[in-house]
């Protein structure tokens, strides 16, 4: 259990906003009180909060020529959302491969842009070289249910119980995992993220989505929608609650088109969409191996 009057207690609130989504709250966070020890980790909460809020290009403007291996590790992440895969990927294996890999943040940054270049196997191995980072712990748990390991990702979740089962970062990740396991864990899942979505001290687009999700799960099509709707007139072009609309209207039998029209529009590359055009392929392969033959 950490020290409520230590260091890291400086950074709870800070990091809330960020593990919540609330990345306006994160840049404007006052930091100027922060100990010299937290100064660094708190600047980088706020570029990648940045960054997620589309900045990119200043960020990377900002980090030039850093030294310090947890900035070079934003500058991969920026690099990545600018579209440079290929290099952010590059700088972080030199980190990786050095001495830097064995900071927290450079592990969790690094990780991140890993798993989003499709690396997942390097991410992990960087990630896992972490020593009680709940953050990475949380984003191997997210790498383990893309791949749907969910076996690894249950236990992964049960060992980092022992570390700070009352953690904002614990709950959210073993929400993940009650998603995926379905049963009543789909209402212990919605529980978390309803607490976090309708508080307004907590509420955000990512944690609105998240409730509707639960709510799908649990059959309550129409307090996803509210969920959805919520998030959506915080964020009007937020892809993630478009692509749920688009789930939500094939589950109630609704029209699709306009949804997928809105997310293309949003995100062409969204996760969803590119799953979707993969899986429409496949139906298409299949589908030529059972056309009837038509005899002369």
């Amino acid at each position: 259990m950490s020290d409520p009057f230590g260091a890291e207690a400086e950074l709870i609130n800070i990091e809330s906003h960020f593990h919540q989504g609330q990345y306006q709250e994160v840049i404007d966070f006052d930091t100027t009180s922060l100990s010299s020890e937290n100064a660094l980790p708190a600047r980088v909460l706020q570029l990648r909060a940045r960054i997620a809020l589309g900045q990119a290009e200043d960020v990377l403007a900002e980090v030039a020529g850093e030294k310090k291996p947890e900035l070079e590790a934003v500058g991969a992440l920026a690099q990545l959302s600018a579209g440079d895969a290929k290099s952010a990927v590059e700088t972080i294996e030199q980190l990786a491969a050095t001495d830097a890999g064995e900071i927290g943040i450079v592990q969790v940054v690094g990780g991140t842009v890993l798993a989003a270049a499709g690396k997942a196997d390097e991410a992990l191995a960087l990630l896992q070289r972490h020593q009680g980072n709940l953050e990475a712990v949380a984003l191997i748990v997210h790498i383990y249910l893309a791949q749907n390991r969910t076996d690894l990702a249950v236990k992964e979740v049960a060992s980092a119980r022992r570390l700070a089962q009352d953690s904002l970062l614990f709950n959210l990740a073993e929400s993940w995992v009650g998603l995926r396991l379905g049963g009543d864990k789909y209402q212990q899942a919605f529980y978390v993220f309803e607490e976090l979505a309708q508080a307004p001290a907590t509420s955000s687009v990512r944690s609105l989505v998240s409730q509707a999700v639960a709510e799908l799960h649990l059959g309550r099509t129409e307090e996803a929608q509210a969920a959805l709707d919520q998030a959506l007139k915080k964020e009007p072009g937020f892809a993630d609650a478009i692509a749920n609309q688009l789930v939500w209207s094939v589950i109630t039998g609704q029209d699709s088109a306009e949804h997928k029209a809105a997310l293309e529009q949003a995100d062409p590359n969204h996760p969803f969409l590119t799953d979707l055009a993969e899986k429409s392929d496949l139906f298409d392969k299949a589908a030529t191996k059972y056309k009837a033959k038509v005899s002369a």
